[in-house]
C-alpha cells in the first residue's frame, strides 16, 4: 500500500475524483457518494479532508470498514498504526476511559492477575478482534453464526478453555496458551477469555461457542464412560463435534426436578425409550449430540438421569424457536417421541442426574456472570465516550450534570459486582468440590441477580444517553441496541431473578445453622 502525504489528499476534493481520509487511511469514495445511506450531501463539503473525528460519530468502525476495504488506496506517511495498549506486558491495555475495562487494565493492583493473564489478554484479545467483532453485525442480522467459526475457535484452543477444569487437564487437544504452564492454568485464566470474548456484547455469539466446552460437555468430562469421553470430549473440544444441554421443558425451567421427559427401559433391559419435550435449548438447532434430562425413576430430584442423544436418532425431532435476542445461539425446541437408545448412552448412574446437574451450575453461573459484567462495561464505555462527542444545546452530553449521574450509578454498581465476582471465583478456586456443593449454590445464585439487573440498568441508562443511535440496528449504538435486546437472556436462562433470589436467602439459612447460627 502506498503512502501519501495530506496535501495529495487535499487535492483530490471533487465529486469527480474524492478521497477522504480514515484513522490514517485513505479511501476513494468516488464511486460511493450516491450511495452513501446518508445521502451525498452529507460527504460533499469533507472531500480530500480527514474525517476520522466525524466518522467515529456516526459509525461504527470495525463493522463499516470491513466492508469498504476495497475502497482504501493508500495510508498517511508516518501515520503510526501500532497500539502499545495491547502489547501483552503493557501496564495499560485496551481502552484507557477509566472503568471502561477491568481495573488491572489500568494499573490498578490485583492479588487475582498476573503476567501470565496479561500474555492470556493480548492473546484472546487479537483473536476477538480478527474473528469475531468484524462479523458480530452481519451474524446478529442473519441470526445463524457460520458452524465453521466453532470449528475454528477449536482449533485455535479457545473452547478447551472453557470447562473449568483446573490446573489445564491432559486430556485437552490443545496446550494453554500464551505460554501458560498446566499447572499455572486456573479459573482466573478462564475468566479472561469469557471476558474478553463478550465485548462482542451478543450473548448469541458467546452461547453459539460456550454451550458445548462450559454447559453440556461437562457431564460427559466428570461422569461419562471412557467411552463416551472418547467420543466426544476431545472432537467437541476440537470443533470438530458440538453438543447441547436439554434440561428446560416447557413445563420446567428453573424447577429441574418437576422435568416430565420419561426414559423407559425396554423389557429386556438394554434400551432406553423416550419421550418427551425440551424447549430453549441452546444450540439445539444445529448440536449432533445431546444430554438429555429424563425421569428414569420417581418424582422429585431422586428419579432423573442424564442421557446422550444423537440426532438423526428415529423419533427425535429439533425445530427453531424464534426469541427476542441471543440471535445465533441456534435455541431449539425438542420432539422425543419414542426415541430408542442404547443403555451404555447413560451418562454416569442412573437417577444420579439431579446431582450432576446441580454440580455445574456453580461453574455456568459464575462463567456467565463474567459475561455479564464486560457487557456491562461495554454499556459504560460506549456511552461514556458518545457523551464526549454529541453535543447538545451547545455542550457535549458529558458536561449536563443528569447525564455525569447515569454514568457514575453505572461505574458503581459495575465495580462493585467485579468486585464480588473476584471474590466468588477466588473462594470457589479454593474450595474442595464438596465445600462448594454446600457454600457456593446460594452465593452464585445471588450473584446471577444481581449481575442481571445491574446489566438491565446499564442498558437502560446507556440507551438513554445515546438515543436514537442506540434504538438503531447497526452503527454507533449497534452493541448497545444489541444488549438491550439481550438482557433477558441473561435474566431467564440458568434460572430466573426470582427463584434465584429465593434460592440465595434459602440457603444462606441453611448455612447459618450448620455453622451454629441461633435462629
Amino acid at each position: 500500500m502506498k503512502s501519501v502525504s495530506e496535501d495529495e489528499v487535499a487535492k483530490h476534493n471533487s465529486e469527480n475524483d474524492a478521497w477522504i481520509i480514515i484513522d490514517g487511511k485513505v479511501y476513494d469514495i468516488t464511486d460511493f457518494i450516491d450511495g452513501h445511506p446518508g445521502g451525498r450531501r452529507v460527504l460533499l463539503p469533507v472531500l480530500g479532508q480527514d474525517v476520522t473525528t466525524k466518522f467515529h460519530q456516526f459509525h461504527n468502525p470495525t463493522t463499516v470498514l470491513k466492508k469498504y476495504t476495497k475502497l482504501q488506496v493508500a495510508v498517511i506517511e508516518g501515520y503510526d498504526f501500532s497500539n502499545p495498549n495491547l502489547e501483552p506486558d503493557a501496564d495499560s491495555f485496551g481502552n484507557l476511559v477509566s472503568m471502561a475495562e477491568p481495573a488491572w487494565y489500568q494499573q490498578w493492583h490485583s492479588p487475582y492477575y498476573d503476567d501470565s493473564h496479561k500474555r492470556l489478554r493480548a492473546w484472546i484479545r487479537n483473536i476477538v478482534d480478527t474473528e469475531l467483532l468484524p462479523n458480530i453485525y452481519e451474524w446478529d442480522t442473519a441470526g445463524e453464526v457460520p458452524i465453521e467459526v466453532y470449528r475454528k475457535m477449536g482449533k485455535l484452543g479457545v473452547l478447551s478453555c472453557m470447562i473449568g477444569v483446573y490446573p489445564w487437564p491432559d486430556f485437552l487437544p490443545n496446550d494453554p496458551p500464551a505460554g501458560i504452564k498446566r499447572s499455572e492454568w486456573s479459573m482466573f485464566h478462564e475468566v479472561v477469555v469469557l471476558d474478553e470474548i463478550m465485548r462482542t456484547a451478543s450473548v448469541g455469539v458467546n452461547q453459539f461457542l460456550w454451550v458445548t466446552p462450559a454447559i453440556a460437555l461437562t457431564a460427559v468430562i466428570h461422569n461419562g464412560t471412557p467411552e463416551q469421553k472418547k467420543n466426544l470430549v476431545l472432537p467437541c473440544l476440537s470443533g470438530d463435534k458440538n453438543i447441547a444441554l436439554g434440561i428446560t421443558e416447557p413445563y420446567a425451567g428453573s424447577d429441574v426436578a418437576g422435568i416430565q421427559t420419561t426414559a423407559t427401559k425396554t423389557a429386556d433391559g438394554r434400551h432406553y425409550i423416550i419421550n418427551g419435550e425440551k424447549k430453549w435449548i441452546t444450540t439445539g438447532n444445529w448440536a449432533e449430540h445431546f444430554v438429555v434430562a429424563a425421569r428414569t425413576g420417581g418424582s422429585g430430584m431422586q428419579g432423573i438421569s442424564l442421557i446422550l442423544v444423537e440426532r438423526g436418532t428415529p423419533g427425535f425431532r429439533t425445530r427453531p424457536v424464534p426469541c427476542q435476542g441471543c440471535r445465533g445461539s441456534g435455541t431449539a425446541f425438542l420432539m422425543f417421541d419414542n426415541v430408542k437408545v442404547p443403555v451404555e448412552n447413560l451418562i454416569g448412574k442412573e437417577n444420579y442426574g439431579f446431582g450432576y446437574i446441580m454440580k455445574n451450575f456453580n461453574h455456568e453461573r459464575l462463567s456467565g456472570a463474567v459475561g455479564v459484567v464486560r457487557m456491562a462495561r461495554v454499556c459504560y464505555e460506549d456511552a461514556f465516550t458518545y457523551a464526549h462527542r454529541r453535543k447538545t444545546f451547545g455542550k457535549t452530553l458529558f458536561q449536563h450534570p443528569v447525564i455525569r449521574n447515569k454514568l457514575a450509578h453505572m461505574a458503581r454498581q459495575i465495580e462493585a459486582t467485579q468486585a464480588w465476582l473476584d471474590f466468588i471465583i477466588y473462594q470457589f478456586s479454593h474450595m474442595s468440590n464438596q465445600e462448594a456443593l454446600y457454600k457456593m449454590g446460594g452465593t452464585t445464585a445471588l450473584l446471577k441477580v444481581q449481575c442481571s439487573t445491574m446489566l438491565e440498568y446499564c442498558a437502560r441508562e446507556a440507551s438513554q444517553i445515546l438515543g436514537g443511535v442506540a434504538y438503531t440496528k447497526g452503527g454507533v449504538g449497534e452493541r448497545i441496541e444489541r444488549i438491550y435486546r439481550d438482557v433477558r437472556g441473561v435474566a431467564i436462562p440458568g434460572g430466573s431473578e426470582e427463584i434465584m433470589a429465593d434460592l440465595g436467602v434459602k440457603q444462606a439459612e441453611k448455612l447459618g445453622e450448620m455453622m451454629g447460627a441461633k435462629l
